[in-house]
């Protein structure tokens, strides 16, 4: 899952699931985060549309604040928050200023879609922008996108220039139907990685 729709899922067992995952993986999640956006999935889970913005700001809120310490408030109750790995490096999906934002607010980078450099590379510097007047470090791009991989040239020129625009990591998307094909697939993406 590239992205994990706040808005559809309370705070709370979701910030849990997160810890258990984190904690059985020994600190490898890596936790991408969306607001959704299809009006009939938002119908069908009967959460309001027009709020997902303040509900992934309010979940994203928790969740930190579940990760920062042992005892949460939520509810109006105070609980344990046990086990309590450290938090998992989050990344915003999304496209626009809200996106950026929160990125910046709540997240450790910003996970765009896409593979056109000259498209990212204004959003990224007004990330980079946000992060700075915040006191930020400067937030990961870790782009989800499909390089050519039958073609090793073209595909090293792409993620050459997406890592010239300021894209920090590439995340191959593309599907497989089994595990011959998977590692095909990875075995393609060595000699690229190498190359940039």
């Amino acid at each position: 899952t590239g992205v994990l729709n706040i808005p559809y899922r309370p705070a709370l067992p979701t910030a849990k699931a997160l810890a258990t995952v984190q904690e059985l993986s020994g600190g490898r999640l890596r936790f991408g985060v969306g607001v959704g956006w299809m009006g009939s999935e938002f119908r069908a889970l009967g959460v309001p549309r027009s709020q997902r913005g303040r509900l992934t700001d309010e979940g994203l809120a928790l969740i930190h604040s579940c990760f920062d310490s042992d005892e949460v408030e939520a509810n109006g109750q105070v609980f344990l928050f046990l086990p309590r790995p450290e938090r998992p490096p989050i990344f915003i999906g999304g496209s626009g200023p809200h996106a950026l934002a929160r990125a910046v607010a709540f997240g450790d980078g910003w996970l765009p879609m896409g593979g056109d450099p000259e498209k990212l590379r204004e959003p990224i510097a007004q990330l980079r922008g946000l992060a700075s007047d915040a006191g930020k470090p400067e937030p990961q791009v870790k782009l989800m996108t499909a390089l050519p991989l039958d073609d090793v040239a073209e595909a090293t020129d792409r993620a050459g220039a997406l890592a010239e625009a300021g894209v920090t990591s590439l995340i191959q998307a593309i599907r497989y139907d089994s595990l011959a094909e998977f590692e095909d697939a990875a075995g393609k993406l060595a000699p690229i990685r190498e190359a940039i």
